[in-house]
């Protein structure tokens, strides 16, 4: 024991060192979206290759469980959106309506997720040479689970809805009274409807699902329940908790959706914006 505390004692300054490198890294990383950017591309490179190969051992021998749950998602994701149908290809989805240009959707796996931290991420076996794209929302068969944070040539990192810096705009379904949806940082089953007035009648079992005022999903996704309900002490604002729909901690195949529109809906809004400086 004493030799290794002696060893360790004599390349303090070494030690030293690479704990000052990985604190200015995650400080560049965390507060400079262009190197941010940079570091979410690299990294998604290199632990997406690694990360698929384990998640392809692991699949081999669970590859039945693995289709089954697949077909049930499916299912489910029909159920939910009845204006939704499947295309001539497998991963893409696309509407049947007067919408049909406006969405695409497509499939990918989770390879890698974390559900104990802040700030969690999501890794899927899909990228650029799949039509994956940054800003892409991203559900499955029971709710919303994130929204895709940067993209590789295969791989695509998420950004989590359990991620205390995410919003999702949503609606209680029942009234289309509008608020957002943010985790808490707490239990992962569980987040919170902000901005919902206090006036407005809200109670256990309410259905949560996006509002559509965002250019990222289709309006009518699935968000969660609302669990409990109480007066908020210093705003204006009821203090809601939903129950989230989605079991991120069971989390293995999700689709991901892609607005058309998105860019003449962002140049309209800018426009809007300049008008009103």
């Amino acid at each position: 024991m004493q030799r290794i505390l002696l060893f360790l004692y004599s390349i303090r300054a070494f030690l030293l060192f690479i704990t000052l490198e990985t604190a200015a890294v995650w400080l560049i990383v965390s507060y400079n979206s262009p190197q941010g950017a940079v570091f979410f591309n690299s990294s998604n490179t290199f632990t997406g290759a690694f990360l698929s190969t384990k998640d392809n051992f692991t699949e081999y021998f669970t590859l039945g469980r693995s289709n089954e749950e697949l077909a049930k998602k499916n299912a489910q994701l029909m159920k939910q959106l009845a204006n939704f149908q499947p295309a001539k290809d497998s991963v893409h989805l696309s509407l049947d309506s007067a919408m049909e240009s406006m969405y695409e959707f497509r499939s990918a796996k989770v390879i890698n997720n974390s559900i104990n931290l802040r700030y969690n991420y999501i890794t899927l076996n899909r990228g650029a040479e799949d039509g994956i794209k940054e800003g892409m929302g991203v559900f499955n068969g029971d709710g919303i689970v994130g929204r895709v944070k940067g993209v590789s040539s295969h791989y695509a990192s998420v950004i989590s809805l359990l991620h205390t810096d995410l919003f999702v705009s949503s609606k209680i379904k029942s009234t289309n009274v509008f608020g957002s949806t943010q985790w808490d940082g707490k239990n992962p089953q569980k987040a919170k409807l902000k901005y919902v007035p206090r006036h407005v009648q809200v109670a256990h079992g309410d259905t949560v699902v996006t509002s559509g005022y965002n250019a990222i999903f289709p309006e009518g996704i699935l968000v969660g329940t609302v669990d409990t309900v109480a007066n908020g002490t210093e705003t204006n604002y009821l203090d809601i908790t939903i129950e989230l729909a989605a079991n991120f901690s069971t989390l293995t195949y999700v689709y991901l959706v892609e607005n058309n529109r998105e860019v003449e809906l962002d140049s309209l809004q800018e426009m809007t914006e300049i008008v009103n400086e």
